[in-house]
C-alpha cells in the first residue's frame, strides 16, 4: 500500500505538500501532489574511458580489429561514419579505413613496406570480410569467383 510506504518513509500520507511561490516565497492555498526524485552521481570519468591502439590483437575469422577497451581493441568506424565520408568525397580516406586500417591482411603488408621504402603510394587487396562472405554463400550452394576487368 502506497499510503503506508509513505508513512513509513516519514511522509504525509496522502503524498502531497506545501508547495511555495519561487518568486515571493508565499505558501500556495493549496497542497500539491509531488513525486520525490532520488539521483545517483555516476562515476564515469576520461581518465577511465580513455584508450589508444597503434596494432593489437585481430579476430581470427574476419581479420578486422577486435572491439572495446577490455580486449585492447581498435575504434569502430560504424555504418554512417562510412556515409559521413562518402558525402564529404572523402574517397580514399574512406578505402583506407575499410581496408588498410580494417581487415585487408596483404594491404597491410604492402603499406607497412611502402612506408619503410618512402613510397607515398599503395593499392589495397580484398577485404578479409569479403573472403568470409565468397565462404559463407559457397556453404551454401552458391559458386563465387572474381573475374578481372581486363
Amino acid at each position: 500500500d502506497v499510503t503506508a510506504m509513505l508513512e513509513e518513509a516519514g511522509l504525509d500520507p496522502s503524498g502531497q505538500v506545501d508547495l511555495y511561490d519561487g518568486r515571493t516565497g508565499e505558501k500556495f492555498d493549496r497542497k500539491v501532489t509531488v513525486g520525490y526524485i532520488y539521483m545517483l552521481k555516476l562515476h564515469h570519468l576520461v581518465d577511465d574511458k580513455i584508450h589508444a591502439r597503434s596494432i593489437g590483437p585481430y579476430s581470427l575469422v574476419t581479420q578486422q580489429p577486435l572491439g572495446g577497451k577490455a580486449q585492447f581493441g581498435g575504434q569502430r568506424f560504424g555504418e554512417m561514419e562510412v556515409w559521413a565520408l562518402q558525402a564529404y568525397g572523402a574517397a580514399y580516406t574512406l578505402q583506407e579505413m575499410l581496408t588498410v586500417k580494417s581487415d585487408d591482411v596483404a594491404g597491410r603488408t604492402k603499406v607497412y613496406e611502402a612506408i619503410v621504402r618512402g613510397d607515398d603510394t599503395f593499392e589495397a587487396g580484398i577485404p578479409e570480410s569479403f573472403n568470409v562472405l565468397v565462404k559463407e554463400m559457397r556453404s551454401l550452394g552458391l559458386n563465387v569467383e572474381l573475374v578481372s576487368g581486363s
